[in-house]
């Protein structure tokens, strides 16, 4: 099929958001490659899989219902003679609010022309619009029977649905495309991958109105994650605020869910105030949270919560529904192969360590990964079990022969958060109190790992660990790990190791790049934390909050 000339002064198809910070820019001018000979079907249902193309973050066109036609008139002039192409059923996208567009329109259904094409493409049959207008790439992309007005860089009257799609298949392969956060050449693939990830986000934050509990030392970054072109993110102290903003503009509230009380959410539901749930990713940062090291990765949630097995949650739907086919689980699949070649964890804290030789004869190495006694998890999903050394003495219960390790948490070995045990008390049941160096080089030498709902658990799974759950966390219930806890029944779908990962690390959590401070995939931040590129604005604090931890630590020894 031959490809027709596109000028080069025409915006590219697939583009990016306004972001306001860092050079967002995906596609420019530039030579593109000479092997860039893809098969129009394929590339196109990429690309309507992800919806992107055109002004994708625009305000979305509201209703579900089906329409005959959408017609895109440049000037008022136009109107009468197109008429005739609306059957009442039809969509007029108008480039102005003249006067003359009421009268001439009057009892049709009309909206601005600057909207999320893919709002209307989907729900059409047929696009009326002028050859330089860039719908009717967009509407040849997603299928649709296409009418040109006049000729442009997109068609010709009269053109055939052979050459329409030649001329939209010749936009997207003779632009370079390029990483936003790199700025080396990317193929077209890759640039979809990336527009998707934004797409989803901008969508979700959308419904966002206000935020409310986010730290101060958060917020930077909280206004990238959840940014949209269309709003500027305001934070309220008082939820009582919080709540009366969003229902004036009738969104939600964005929280962190151990920063406000049970009051504000019966409140809101009350209300009827949607909450949006922001939680620290799983792919974490630099450092702890608790030395107030901003997050580069939070979940953002409509549902519920992923530690709380008591509701439904966008992960566990994610989990329990959405399909994971070839070309996802290969990516997730090279994810936790670089990961755990990386060594990362959730808090990439803490040089190796040196730890012993195995006895012989070799005794199984188990691990218990101590936890946050008050945290939100254990709460949730502990069934009432939160004593680390109960946890110790239910695992010696299980694995009587077995050589057992604990690791205290270090939020709470600094001090700072409750869940402290003495080391004698610990080692009645354990052989080893381990302490310092990484998460990622301890789990490579044990042999098996024993978790209330720790995050240590899923690292584990990455490793090829078997994992006992005595709690309930996120990663249970789907046939990978022992369960000793209830699993809610909607986890009953098998998944295998790599549906996993592309639902926990690619699915849902949002990543930030903390070079450009740009929204990224996971394999960028993954990368950047690999060369130590991971940067931490506030560091300057957090010998000043492991200060604190001590002091702390030693009142509630002397009290």
């Amino acid at each position: 099929m031959g490809r027709a000339p596109v000028s080069a002064a025409a915006p590219a198809l697939l583009r990016s958001p306004p972001f306001p910070l860092g050079d967002a820019a995906i596609s420019g001018a530039g030579q593109a490659p000479a092997d860039r000979a893809l098969d129009a079907e394929c590339l196109f249902a990429e690309i309507r899989a992800a919806q992107v193309g055109g002004a994708f973050w625009g305000p979305p066109v509201p209703g579900s219902e089906a329409l005959s036609t959408v017609l895109r008139p440049a000037r008022s002039a136009e109107v009468a003679a197109l008429c005739d192409e609306d059957d009442g059923a039809g969509l007029w996208l108008l480039p102005g609010d003249e006067p003359v567009w009421a009268k001439c329109l009057a009892g049709r259904q009309t909206a601005p022309s600057r909207v999320d094409p893919w709002s209307v493409l989907g729900r059409a049959r047929r696009v009326v619009a002028h050859g330089d207008d860039e719908w009717v790439a967009l509407a040849c992309i997603a299928g649709l029977d296409v009418r040109v007005l006049s000729p442009g860089r997109y068609g010709q009257p009269g053109d055939s649905t052979e050459a329409l799609t030649a001329r939209a298949l010749a936009a997207l392969v003779a632009v370079a495309y390029r990483s936003p956060f790199t700025g080396a050449a990317i193929g077209i693939g890759e640039a979809i991958d990336i527009l998707a990830t934004w797409r989803t986000a901008l969508a979700a934050n959308r419904t966002i109105a206000v935020a409310s509990g986010m730290a101060w030392w958060k917020r930077a970054e909280m206004r990238r994650f959840l940014w949209h072109p269309e709003q500027r993110l305001r934070f309220f102290r008082n939820p009582r605020l919080a709540l009366a903003k969003a229902r004036t503009a009738g969104g939600a509230v964005a929280i962190w869910p151990s920063r406000v009380s049970p009051h504000l959410i019966a409140r809101a539901r009350d209300e009827g105030v949607p909450l949006v749930r922001v939680e620290d990713g799983f792919v974490r940062s630099v450092g702890l949270g608790v030395d107030l090291v901003p997050p580069s990765s939070v979940v953002v949630d409509a549902r519920g919560m992923h530690f709380d097995p008591s509701g439904p949650s966008d992960l566990e739907s994610i989990l329990a529904q959405a399909a994971f086919p070839p070309r996802l689980l290969a990516r997730a699949a090279r994810l936790r192969q670089a990961i755990v070649a990386a060594g990362i964890s959730k808090y990439a804290a803490g040089a190796d360590a040196a730890y012993p030789e195995r006895s012989a004869p070799a005794r199984l190495r188990v691990l218990v990964p101590g936890q946050v006694e008050d945290d939100l998890s254990v709460q949730a999903g502990g069934h009432g079990l939160a004593s680390n050394l109960e946890l110790v003495r239910r695992v010696r219960l299980a694995e009587p022969d077995a050589e057992i390790w604990f690791r205290p948490h270090p939020d709470v070995d600094a001090g700072h958060r409750k869940g402290a045990v003495p080391d004698a008390a610990i080692l009645g049941y354990a052989d080893r109190v381990v302490r310092g160096g990484g998460m990622a080089p301890l789990l490579d030498a044990v042999d098996a790992v024993h978790v209330l709902t720790s995050l240590a658990g899923f690292e584990a799974l990455l490793r090829g660990r078997p994992v006992t759950c005595h709690g309930t966390p996120f990663y249970a219930g789907w046939g990978l790990t022992r369960d000793l806890a209830p699993v809610p029944a909607r986890r009953g779908r098998a998944l295998t190791l790599d549906a996993l990962v592309a639902g926990v690390l690619i699915r849902y959590p949002r990543y930030l790049d903390p070079v450009s401070g740009l929204p990224c995939p996971p394999e960028v931040l993954v990368e950047r934390m690999a060369r130590a590129q991971a940067i931490n604005r506030l560091r300057w604090i957090g010998p000043l909050r492991r200060m604190q931890g001590r002091v702390l630590a030693t009142l509630r020894g002397a009290a």
